[in-house]
């Protein structure tokens, strides 16, 4: 046994054994040795998408996931942890216009280098399962379930008003527009009508949110309410305002009505002014004559239509000069154009309530317009320059200046406004929903292709069948200047199916997020080239644990639940959740030291080039650059990020202190959903701890050699310092056992670390009971670390002989807390001298009370707080406390 602790060569040789018998491959249906099926559990992480290397992220991720892993493997469990490739998506073209190669060849590089560190973590990964988006043999299921989705009147093409990016030319969904920028790109985001294909997702909504409210009970309450949120059911009324406005045939607009929606109809009465969208009917007339009005519509273009950008736009408005008429009083209410009305959201026209709306005040107050005041919430007087919460008040207040209506509260008011509403065949009662159907067309090439054939006699024709995939050329580079496929002959031109003219395909590209709203079933269906899934999917599915970063909370959550329902429908699963629990993990923050540089932009700088100042509380104060002392700013901490330099490279980590380090830093420092501050000290502390446990295990071989022959299963005779130690290793692992249930992972960690303290200090000599405990204890602390570190875990195992009687590591049973080394002689109690905490009282066992209260009474620190004085009673809690009151 080598007596240092060299973990490149402790990683290699765990690393070639592993390998070599393929050690992590999943079959379903495994039987224990008892001939019976052990029960699944399916954990999995979300793929990463092939940027080149690793980062401090993934390590994270994936070490939570492997321990979910290598600990339920050894309890019995027959363990699926499968890894994949979001391959498809603009990053891979930016890249290969930067460096003019194919995405294909960025993309297979950065996925072997990517899967070289990840073997080298030890993660336990079945690489027989392993997918990538952009392989045919996986996208051609996206290609084949859109058929069956359009065949269903699921997937359908339409013309909208969509977020365009004019650098990557392509459109964006509302949350990948950022201050109104691409989010990649960084351009300005324009509006733009095109044509595209779009998935129904609305019409599981209900659905969706139903079971966001009453199930998902293993998910986060943050991450259930960002879905509901999200999915945003609203009940209200769609009524609308009658107009005699014409277009220039002479015919009524939207025939004469122009509907709104309202979840507040009790304020209807305080309505003086409409806004309607750039690209609504109305305000697309009156710019006909209004060139300061098509100006103004020209400009509404730029920016994104997400409602996060749209809160904190300025709101900008322009008077169309058209007016439609209230429903209820006929006066004549004018129709404004707002920059802040979606035509895309409802019917694209709201109606503008300034007194009761915050929105609709500082629009009213900024163009002034009228302010009335229908709702009195007790007796504040209304001031129509400050706004305040009240006025939108819902619930407490009474309507006034409504008519007839004066005096009803918001439920009476609401009831009774939308009965005249439908009476008078203008409204009715409506819920509407922020969940908008989901547009899967992007204009890009690197992504599964969409398979429709467009035919100048037939339309457009879905591929058949029997012709999936339709495989994208790899050999193409973009050049910036748009969709090469639209360039390509190749793959553009082919036959019409239907009719057999020429015809050209389709050149849009599905959004990402249809590749990663199924892959996780693809892992349980390796191979089949016939089914998107098959009978080994519903084995493992639903997934049991599934883990990732709280970003993706909202939209692939969302898409993958959508997707698994339209699977449910067509017949392929048998559930209607994909995934039972879900953890999002914390990130991993580091230092962030910037300066200016002399064009003014901001240059950020490696927290090793950098030297820091601190207060007497050892608080960072500032910074200077080691190289030549300049001061530079000091940002604090934040998530590590590569155009910040305050990255980890996880390789570099690996190759000078093994991964093993890498492993214990990130689960030992914080729990797995919090945030991981960076600590070079905290590294070299793991690495320390590691170098302990091999010195100790070297040290104790002998024992444990011997320990393992004893066999010991009585210990009613064993001295008392080797009860002590039972005591303390089967109490930590107690809690050890408890807190891997609850995915606390650090706390396991700082347990292993009592445990390699306590053995380390017990003083037990040679008897056969001590070399009995250190063979049990040391056994059961390589046992509970082992899913932290592997590597450095399978090694000592073996080197220790565990292997012969208890097999190999990676199954070895789980050990169990013998509850009779829980027994001890002695009982601390809780010792208080008038209800305060003032120390503790060793008794034994079966002391009674009068003992206990003798003992009390005579301890130093009674005596010293009572001041001599003697006590008036004594309040013995058996097995917890006693209270010495005088």
């Amino acid at each position: 046994m080598q007596e240092r602790y060299l973990p490149t060569v402790v990683e290699k040789l765990a690393h070639a054994n592993w390998d070599a018998r393929d050690a992590y491959r999943v079959t379903e249906g495994a039987l224990n040795a008892s001939g019976q099926p052990k029960p699944k559990f399916y954990a999995c992480s979300m793929l990463p998408y092939p940027s080149g290397k690793l980062h401090m992220g993934h390590v994270r991720n994936y070490t939570i996931n492997d321990m979910m892993a290598r600990q339920l493997r050894m309890r019995g469990y027959n363990v699926l942890m499968p890894m994949g490739w979001d391959a498809f998506g603009m990053p891979a073209e930016n890249a290969a216009i930067k460096s003019k190669v194919p995405p294909a060849k960025w993309t297979y590089d950065n996925i072997a280098y990517m899967k070289k560190q990840m073997k080298a973590m030890g993660l336990a990964i079945d690489w027989s399962r392993e997918m990538c988006a952009c392989d045919p043999a996986y996208y051609k299921w996206n290609q084949w379930l859109f058929l069956k989705m359009l065949d269903k009147g699921i997937a359908y093409r339409k013309t909208q008003v969509v977020n365009w990016d004019p650098v990557d030319n392509t459109v964006l969904a509302n949350e990948q527009v950022v201050d109104g920028r691409g989010w990649r790109s960084g351009a300005l985001v324009e509006k733009r009508e095109i044509p595209g294909y779009y998935l129904r997702i609305t019409d599981y909504a209900s659905e969706l949110l139903e079971q966001v409210q009453n199930g998902l009970e293993g998910w986060p309450d943050r991450v259930r309410a960002m879905q509901e949120n999200w999915i945003g059911k609203s009940e209200g009324v769609r009524f609308a305002f009658p107009h005699t406005i014409k277009d220039s045939k002479g015919e009524l607009i939207q025939d004469g009505r122009m509907y709104v929606f309202t979840t507040r109809a009790d304020t209807v009465m305080g309505v003086t002014f409409c806004a309607v969208a750039p690209e609504h009917p109305i305000a697309q007339h009156a710019a006909q004559s209004n060139p300061a009005l098509a100006a103004f519509i020209e400009q509404c273009k730029q920016g994104g239509t997400t409602e996060a950008e749209l809160a904190t736009r300025e709101k900008e408005g322009l008077d169309t000069g058209l007016f439609v008429t209230h429903p209820l009083t006929g006066q004549a209410i004018p129709v404004w154009v707002g920059n802040y009305v979606l035509m895309s959201y409802g019917d694209g026209a709201v109606m503008g309530v300034p007194a009761h709306d915050e929105r609709d005040f500082a629009f009213a107050n900024k163009y002034g317009i009228a302010i009335k005041q229908v709702v009195q919430v007790g007796d504040k007087p209304f001031d129509d320059k400050v706004w305040h919460e009240s006025y939108a008040d819902k619930q407490t207040g009474r309507l006034i200046q409504s008519g007839k209506y004066d005096g009803l509260s918001f439920t009476q008011a609401i009831e009774a406004i939308a009965t005249e509403l439908e009476s008078l065949g203008l409204g009715q009662r409506q819920t509407t929903w922020r969940l908008r159907d989901w547009g899967i067309s992007r204009q890009r090439y690197w992504g599964t292709p969409i398979p429709i054939i467009h035919c100048d006699a037939c339309g457009a024709v879905p591929v058949p069948e029997k012709d999936l995939p339709v495989v994208l050329p790899e050999d193409l580079i973009p050049d910036g200047s748009g969709n090469p496929l639209a360039k390509h002959a190749a793959f553009l031109q082919c036959k019409c199916p239907s009719c057999g003219k020429d015809a050209r395909r389709e050149t849009d590209t599905m959004d990402t997020f249809v590749d990663s709203s199924w892959y996780f079933m693809r892992y349980t269906s390796p191979g089949n080239d016939h089914a998107m899934v098959d009978a080994r999917n519903d084995y493992w599915m639903p997934m049991d644990q599934y883990i990732g970063g709280i970003e993706h909370a909202v939209m692939h959550l969302l898409y993958a639940r959508f997707w698994t329902r339209v699977m449910r429908d067509l017949g392929l699963v048998k559930f209607d959740e994909p995934f039972t629990k879900l953890l999002c993990q914390g990130m991993v923050l580091n230092h962030i030291y910037s300066a200016k540089n002399a064009k003014g932009g901001i240059e950020y700088f490696w927290p090793e080039e950098v030297e820091n100042t601190y207060d007497a509380k050892g608080a960072i104060t500032g910074a200077r650059l080691k190289s030549d002392g300049r001061e530079i700013t000091y940002g604090g901490v934040g998530t590590m990020s590569k155009s910040k330099n305050n990255g980890v490279d996880p390789q570099s980590l690996i190759d000078t202190q093994g991964a093993d380090t890498a492993r214990l830093f990130v689960m030992f420092t914080s729990p797995p959903e919090q945030t991981l501050e960076w600590s070079d000290s905290g590294v070299e502390g793991s690495n320390r701890f590691l170098r302990r446990l091999w010195s100790l295990c070297v040290q104790k071989k002998d024992l444990v050699e011997a320990g393992l022959k004893a066999k010991i299963s009585d210990w009613t005779d064993a001295p008392k310092e080797v009860k002590q130690l039972r005591f303390e290793i089967h109490a930590l692992l107690k809690q050890a056992d408890y807190d891997y249930q609850r995915i606390q992972y650090n706390t396991v960690v700082s347990a292993c670390m009592k445990m390699l303290n306590a053995i380390d200090d017990a003083q037990l000599g040679d008897s056969k009971f001590a070399q009995g405990a250190t063979a049990e204890t040391i056994g059961i602390l390589l046992r509970v670390l082992y899913p932290v570190v592997p590597h450095i875990t399978w090694q000592l195992w073996a080197e220790l002989g565990y292997d012969k009687p208890y097999g190999d590591l990676l199954d070895a049973p789980w050990p169990t807390v013998d509850e009779s080394a829980l027994i001890t002689d002695k009982v601390e109690l809780v010792l208080q001298v008038n209800g305060k905490l003032r120390g503790s009282l060793s008794v034994a066992r079966e002391a009674t009370r009068e003992q206990i209260e003798q003992l009390a009474t005579n301890h130093e620190a009674v005596a010293r707080n009572l001041e001599g004085r003697p006590p008036k009673r004594v309040i013995v809690v058996p097995g917890k406390l006693v209270n010495v009151v005088g």
